[in-house]
């Protein structure tokens, strides 16, 4: 299979071509403006498929172009799409005239909507035309058929994005997003079509995928992205659609939002003539995790006409979330040479991909896709609340002291460890953590309520507690541990066995704390020879070592 990449060495272009470049059976096009940086991107991409270097311009004459190399298909990878100008589908009506197969990126709602002009003239020559091959609309798309599979009728659709603040965002995407900054968009709102302002609206989310460390809680403004029209398209009967994206450091997308509100006012004409400040500036201050996310949560009624939210989470660590968007063009041209490619015709390729093809895609990458659902009524289990569908991954000794209740007393043997610091001694005793020593016995009583679990251990005659809860707000999505008047939200990473408890944030008498300064320490529960094992350290950035306290618990009596 022989592949153009318009924008090869772009910033989509160029991670679709890394992405592919392990093919033996593919010939890849590198093409863009310059030559000598096309060649030069060549070089560096690891053996597998050919590769050639091609100079050539989308705006030129792209029919002549298509001829000499005769491609199997071309991917339109440059952008952005808004500013085509008076010809937008040059390049589709270059690949239709001289029989080649047509894929792009684009995230512009008119040009993707629009692609459907070219329909029967693709159908009478056998050709698949497809616009918007990327995470919008395809991968929110197919989030959304996975989550409504569980639902009689969808009525609410909200989704977002949140790229890591490394992400190293192109300028096309950049020149996008300020043309429409502040400018009207359609959205459907209460089964009606309304009109509403890019950027300028927010909503506040967290995505956090069953057993796994969520992001922090993000606001994320209203973008504009086909799946506004075309998630109404695939489901009439729905009453709202709302897409944002959350880009980081907060501070800049704080900014962004207010230059939106003063185009929206007429204060200012546009954000397109400071794209390149904005651009630069986005890709010079960096700072947070190097992670990134995306979410689609959808509201209905199940079978029994009751009201249920379920909802679609993904992370991604570090580098592996800046491929994410060129993998719907991966996934399609993967099932093509597996001898299954998309009918012919042309169409937005929302429809063209399944989350079962992204997880293919998806592995061997440090990616995490989950989904949660509502909490059934009733359910007590404060730590399968927390942890959603990972719940039913934990070994049985885990389950069994977790669920058991409403009272359960279960004893065992541990070894503590205390921090010889003045500050850490103070600290174990504020806390009143045990004293240091070797193989103690030790008890732990669990009193479960209905929002509320106290534990009670007791080692050796040296007692004390705190109280477990599901976070809220900040520590949505968090296991929150409160001891007098500080709360340490933890997340419920599930891993292989064992349960790790990692530190989010924390607060004192309901004031947040900064997280620099939070406990740390590697903690975790685990299964060994049928016993619940625990692993509980705590170290502070600058009392140091606190505490540890390891060992295992005897398995509840059966009942």
């Amino acid at each position: 299979m022989r592949v153009l990449i318009v924008g090869g060495y772009g910033t989509f272009g160029g991670r679709l071509a890394e992405l592919l470049c392990r093919e033996p059976s593919l010939t890849l096009f590198i093409a863009g403006r310059s030559q000598s940086k096309a060649a030069a991107f060549c070089e560096q991409l690891p053996p597998g498929a050919q590769r050639q270097a091609l100079a050539c311009d989308r705006d030129g004459d792209m029919a002549r172009i298509l001829q000499e190399i005769a491609p199997d298909i071309v991917v339109d990878a440059s952008g952005p799409f808004q500013a085509y100008g008076g010809d937008p589908y040059r390049l589709v009506k270059a690949a239709v005239a001289t029989r080649t197969n047509y894929l792009d990126l684009a995230d512009s709602p008119a040009f993707v909507r629009d692609i459907q002009q070219f329909d029967q003239a693709a159908k009478e020559r056998e050709l698949v035309v497809l616009s918007g091959a990327s995470s919008f609309p395809v991968l929110t798309a197919a989030m959304v058929r996975d989550l409504a599979g569980d639902l009689e009728q969808v009525e609410s659709i909200v989704g977002g994005i949140a790229p890591s603040p490394y992400a190293g965002v192109g300028y096309n995407v950049i020149r996008a997003i300020a043309g429409y900054a502040g400018k009207p968009i359609r959205v459907r709102r209460e089964g009606r079509w309304e009109v509403a302002c890019g950027l300028t609206e927010t909503k506040k989310y967290t995505i956090a995928p069953p057993g796994c460390v969520p992001l922090s809680p993000l606001e994320f403004s209203l973008v504009d992205v086909p799946d506004l029209q075309l998630l109404a398209d695939e489901w009439p009967q729905v009453q709202g659609i709302w897409m944002g994206a959350a880009p980081q450091p907060v501070f800049l997308h704080r900014l962004l939002r207010l230059l939106a509100k003063a185009v929206a006012r007429g204060v200012i004409p546009s954000l397109t003539p400071v794209a390149w400040l904005i651009f630069r500036t986005a890709n010079t201050i960096r700072w947070g995790e190097h992670r990134g996310g995306m979410f689609v949560e959808i509201e209905g009624r199940n079978a029994a006409g009751e009201r249920a939210k379920s909802s679609v989470h993904l992370v991604a660590e570090g580098r592996h979330g800046l491929y994410i968007p060129s993998m719907a063009v991966e996934a399609i041209l993967r099932n093509w040479l597996e001898g299954r490619p998309p009918g012919a015709g042309a169409r937005p390729a929302s429809g063209e991909l399944e989350l079962t093809d992204y997880r293919r895609s998806f592995a061997g990458r440090d990616i995490t896709l989950g989904k949660r659902r509502s909490t059934p009524a009733g359910d007590h289990c404060l730590h399968r609340r927390v942890l959603g569908d990972a719940w039913n991954f934990l070994p049985p000794s885990l389950k069994a002291v977790h669920q058991s209740g409403p009272y359960l007393k279960v004893s065992g043997m541990a070894d503590i460890t205390r921090g010889r610091g003045v500050c850490a001694r103070l600290l174990a005793w504020l806390l009143r953590f045990p004293r240091a020593a070797s193989k103690v016995p030790v008890s732990v009583t669990f009193e479960r309520g209905k929002t509320l679990d106290k534990w009670t251990r007791d080692f050796g005659g040296q007692v004390f507690s705190s109280t477990f809860s599901a976070g809220r707000g900040r520590f949505e999505h968090l296991l929150c541990e409160r001891f007098g008047p500080f709360v340490f939200g933890m997340a419920l990473a599930a891993k292989d066995g064992r349960l790790n408890l990692v530190m989010r944030r924390w607060s004192f008498l309901g004031l947040s704390l900064p997280d620099i300064l939070a406990p740390r320490g590697d903690s975790c529960e685990f299964e060994e020879g049928g016993q619940f094992h625990f692993d509980v350290e705590i170290t502070l950035p600058l009392a140091g070592f606190v505490i540890r306290y390891k060992g295992y618990l005897n398995p509840p009596p059966t009942a």
